[in-house]
């Protein structure tokens, strides 16, 4: 896969916001500032950007040298071990941090077949928590957290997929559908400067 430019994460925010997808006023905490590496995320790894948001403001209130007292860290408050499984070298650098949180994310989407409380359960107590009994474990933090991403705005109990699918013609003639975001929009640009 290729490695993301900044430019390709100003692009994403570039477009969300002549989309009208977030307004240019101050939002809470400093969820603007993360809206463009969140846009992107979510539509390469098809989670929905609402569920990324709700998750981070949990998590760290969007502090992205967070710890917590059990050694979570980042945006996202990754676990080393879940860190380096998704390929984090810098877990206090936001987009790594919350590329990471959102594979993981992604893989608990397809282990729990998109259910929203197991997919937050395991992201909160882990996976084996969850297998250990059948569930939500009876942890007032893991109950607490879930109710918390609720209250902050993703009240879908399954997580639907934000990956659209793109359709344009190549430059050899070629009809091409795609769910890949930057592909798409790679071939916008090549489009506009024959234009």
């Amino acid at each position: 896969m290729r490695k993301r430019t900044l430019q390709d994460y100003v692009l994403g925010l570039g477009l969300a916001l002549l989309a009208g997808a977030y307004p240019l006023q101050a939002v809470q905490g400093s969820k603007a500032e993360y809206n463009g590496i969140v846009t992107v995320m979510a539509r390469e790894y098809g989670v929905p950007a609402e569920l990324i948001h709700s998750i981070i403001k949990v998590e760290s209130d969007y502090n992205p040298k967070a710890v917590s007292s059990k050694g979570a860290m980042g945006l996202m408050q990754l676990m080393p071990a879940t860190a380096r499984q998704y390929g984090v070298e810098d877990v206090f650098d936001p987009t790594e941090n919350i590329e990471g949180g959102v594979k993981y994310l992604r893989d608990l989407m397809n282990l729990y077949e998109r259910n929203t409380n197991l997919v937050l359960a395991a992201y909160n107590a882990g996976q084996s928590a969850v297998a250990k009994y059948g569930g939500i474990p009876p942890y007032r933090e893991t109950i607490d957290y879930i109710g918390k991403i609720k209250r902050s705005g993703y009240r879908k109990s399954i997580i639907t997929s934000s990956s659209e699918i793109y359709r344009y013609v190549d430059e050899k003639g070629r009809t091409v559908l795609t769910n890949d975001y930057l592909s798409y929009q790679r071939h916008l640009a090549r489009r506009k400067k024959k234009d």
